[in-house]
C-alpha cells in the first residue's frame, strides 16, 4: 500500500524547543507575527490530527509562552545533544507505550504543511523502518552547494544511505564542466528536518554513542545510520519552507505572513 493510501495512526507530535540556539537566541520566543514562533508551530500540529500536542523545553519561559496554546509541556534538561535526544527524556517521562507513534517537529518550523507531517507517519508505517523523514527536490545549484542545507540520497527502496551538508550526489563530469548548472536526471534532494519513530526506538536513541559522522557533519539522524538502524525517506506532498535559522530567516517568515 502507497503512504497516499495509508490509514494513519494516532500520532503524538512532540515538538523540540531550547531556548539557547547559537544562532539564534532565544528562537522558540522570537515574535513572528506579534506572536511567539513556537505558538505557530503548536498550531500547525493541531492541524495535522495529533492526537496530543507535546513541546518539550528547557526553560520556563517557554513554557509560560504555551499557557492557553492546548499543547502539554515537558520540562527536560539542558544538556541534550540533540532534538532527539531532547524527546527521548520526553517520551521517558510521559510513560508512552513502545508502538506509539511519535513525530518530531523541529521548533522552528511555522509554516510545515499538516500534509507533510502526516506524510511522515505514513512513511514510517509503510517502511516499517524505526524511523521516517522527509526530502523535497532541489532544482537549483545554490541550494545544492549552500551548507546550511542538508541532503541526503536513497537506496533505491528509499532508505537513506547519507545525509550530508555537503553537494550530494556529485555528478563529476557535469560539475568538471559547470558547477552553476543542475545536470538532468540526477536525483538531488533536500533533506526536510521533521522525522517519525515509534517511542520505543526513540527511548533507545539516547544510549546509543554519538557518533563521528554525527559529530563532524552536526546531524544528529546519522547517529542511527551509523549504528545500523534504517531511515525511511519520502517526497513530501507538498512544499515545505524551511526552517527559521537566522535573523534573516524571521525577516522572511514576517513577509510571508505579510507584514512588511
Amino acid at each position: 500500500m502507497s503512504a497516499e493510501m495509508t490509514e494513519l495512526p494516532p500520532f503524538i507530535i512532540a515538538i523540540p524547543a531550547r531556548y539557547g540556539a547559537s544562532r539564534l537566541p532565544g528562537k522558540p520566543l522570537r515574535l513572528l507575527g506579534g506572536e511567539p514562533l513556537i505558538r505557530h508551530v503548536v498550531r500547525r500540529a493541531q492541524a495535522a490530527g495529533a492526537t496530543e500536542v507535546v513541546v518539550a523545553t528547557d526553560d520556563a519561559r517557554i513554557a509560560e509562552a504555551l499557557t492557553g496554546s492546548g499543547a502539554q509541556v515537558a520540562m527536560t534538561a539542558a544538556t541534550h545533544a540533540s532534538g532527539s535526544d531532547r524527546l527521548a527524556e520526553c517520551a521517558a517521562r510521559l510513560g508512552w507505550a513502545d508502538d506509539t507513534v511519535v513525530v518530531n517537529l523541529q521548533g522552528d518550523e511555522p509554516f510545515a504543511p499538516a500534509a507533510g507531517i502526516r506524510a511522515v507517519v505514513a512513511a514510517l508505517v509503510v517502511a516499517g523502518t524505526p524511523m521516517a523523514t522527509l526530502a523535497t527536490p532541489i532544482a537549483e545549484a545554490a541550494r545544492l552547494f549552500d551548507p546550511n542545507i542538508v541532503k541526503v540520497v536513497c537506496d533505491r527502496s528509499g532508505r537513506a544511505l547519507y545525509f550530508s551538508r555537503a553537494p550530494l550526489p556529485w555528478p563529476r563530469d557535469a560539475f568538471a564542466a559547470d558547477r552553476a548548472r543542475m545536470p538532468d536526471g540526477v536525483p538531488f534532494l533536500r533533506h526536510i528536518g521533521i522525522y517519525a519513530y515509534r517511542a520505543g526506538f526513540l527511548r533507545a536513541y539516547p544510549a546509543l554513542p554519538r557518533t563521528p559522522l554525527e559529530q563532524a557533519e552536526s546531524l544528529e539522524q546519522l547517529r542511527a545510520l551509523e549504528h545500523g538502524y534504517a531511515i525511511a525517506v519520502a517526497l513530501s506532498p507538498e512544499g515545505f519552507p524551511p526552517g527559521i535559522d537566522t535573523p534573516e530567516d524571521l525577516a522572511r517568515a514576517e513577509r510571508k505572513l505579510g507584514i512588511p
